[in-house]
């Protein structure tokens, strides 16, 4: 029986030797930096609130690392980032101390270890000696002994082994929870949404698909032939994307900010809010930060020669938008306040703070982030917001409401509460704005996408008209 730390567990005779080998070795550690970087990133992300669509391509453009390490590094991260629920369930069940005590540092490096066991093509012996290399680095020798212990426990069962116990559990919440790695509250809210535990198990399961990079091109600085050029294929509901078959930070259009990087529900969105605003002079994009979506609907609105406006409350993210905006406006304030500039819009576009559940393929750390006692202060918020947008709103003018998150609570609820407050707008329905062969998007008048469905992040956007 083998002592590693205060984990106690049973190891045959040649791990027991690896182990005390280990544990005695005084060579100084060598791990590869793909691994490390990996390591310091979720541990940045985990720790420190970093974001790692952000933060991984900076760190990889600073490496030294090959197009082949930076590739794994990349799926290292967010694969471990979306799977390190089920990672945790498992390895809780070979620590003898509860899990959530163990030092942060022996839970990232053995997390990432986890997932080369089981979601990369890392033979086993692989992903465990790279995975404790990369933990005498940093977190010591002494403690890289305990990695070792848990990473070979867990190695003597499949991932399907190991997730036999779950057929026991008749609650399919807390089931499909641990088997995909989301938090309860929101298989709940799916489950809400969908009642269909079918359904709801294709949708945990999109999310956890690597996304491929989708680029946008901004009418009269690039066109998706540009976009086609590069080799990648057209999006197929959105009129200005093309999927990337390189790098985006490499490719010249977007480092010349003449094309960038959205998601096709983002380029969705925007289509259909330009679509309904087509005859309107005056655009408003009350929440505009980082940019994404008023890149595109500022090159739209100057192509119909509409006056383009947007506000963001943080400086930080204002300075992004400026980046990639042209003859635009630009305010930086509370959009909730926004009315006391004295201005009015005939469309406006709010898309609003939400928990970004429809995102989590491409921004994994937000299902750990945000947690469902966060709804009630950004309801109150969203609410305020979308208030703001109908007092700046014209007669006749035309209002969107968008969210990153199909929770009905930030959508279904919040169009009928607005409808309820305010009797002097109304619903208009998206049907005749929205691209083709997206009908099972429409919900009470309404567009839902979801990934399963669509292949886009969840998006929500419903349209109102105010007539007094």
């Amino acid at each position: 029986m083998e002592h590693a730390g205060n984990l106690v567990i049973v190891l045959n005779e040649r791990a027991t030797g690896s182990a005390k080998a280990g544990a005695k070795s005084f060579r100084k550690a060598r791990p590869e930096a793909s691994r490390v970087l990996a390591y310091e990133v979720l541990q940045e992300v985990n720790r420190a609130g970093a974001f790692s669509n952000l933060l991984l391509p900076k760190r990889l453009s600073e490496s030294a690392l090959d197009a082949r390490d930076r590739g794994f590094a990349t799926e290292l991260v967010y694969g471990t980032l979306r799977m390190q629920g089920l990672y945790d369930w498992i390895l809780a069940q070979v620590s003898d101390r509860p899990w959530s005590e163990v030092e942060t540092g022996i839970v990232d490096v053995s997390r990432l270890g986890l997932h080369q066991l089981f979601s990369m093509r890392v033979p086993d012996h692989a992903a465990v000696s790279s995975t404790v290399e990369v933990a005498r680095q940093v977190v010591g020798d002494s403690k890289a002994s305990y990695v070792n212990a848990l990473l070979r426990k867990v190695s003597t069962k499949s991932l399907s082994q190991w997730l036999e116990p779950l057929l026991t559990i008749a609650d399919p919440v807390e089931r499909l929870a641990i088997k995909y790695s989301h938090p309860e509250w929101i298989v709940s809210a799916y489950f809400d949404l969908l009642r269909n535990e079918d359904e709801v198990e294709l949708v945990l399961e999109a999310n956890n698909l690597p996304a491929s990079p989708t680029l946008v091109s901004w009418p009269g600085r690039s066109t998706v032939q540009d976009l086609l050029d590069l080799g990648g294929e057209a999006t197929k509901y959105s009129p200005y994307g093309a999927s990337s078959m390189e790098i985006p930070s490499e490719i010249s259009l977007i480092r010349s900010r003449m094309a960038g990087v959205q998601d096709e529900g983002s380029q969705i969105v925007a289509t259909v809010f330009s679509k309904s605003a087509q005859e309107k002079k005056n655009w408003l994009d009350l929440c505009a930060g980082p940019g994404g979506k008023a890149a595109l609907l500022s090159s739209i609105a100057a192509e119909l020669g509409a006056h383009f406006s947007t506000n963001e409350v943080s400086q930080v993210r204002a300075d992004l938008v400026k980046q990639v905006v042209v003859e635009t406006e630009l305010w930086v304030g509370d959009g909730r306040t926004f009315a006391e500039h004295g201005l009015f819009y005939d469309a406006i576009i709010a898309d609003v703070p939400c928990t970004g559940i429809g995102a989590l393929r491409r921004r994994p750390e937000v299902r750990w982030r945000r947690k469902a006692s966060d709804l009630s202060e950004l309801i109150t918020l969203q609410s305020a917001l979308l208030d703001s947008a109908i007092e700046v709103c014209e007669i006749n003018g035309v209002i969107a409401y968008v969210t990153c998150s199909p929770h009905m609570a930030e959508t279904k609820v919040q169009v009928a509460s607005a409808l309820k407050r305010h009797p002097e707008i109304v619903q208009m329905p998206v049907n005749s704005f929205l691209p083709p062969g997206l009908d099972d998007a429409i919900v009470n008048g309404c567009m839902q996408l979801w990934t399963h469905k669509h292949g886009t992040d969840a998006m929500f956007l419903a349209l109102f008209q105010k007539i007094a």
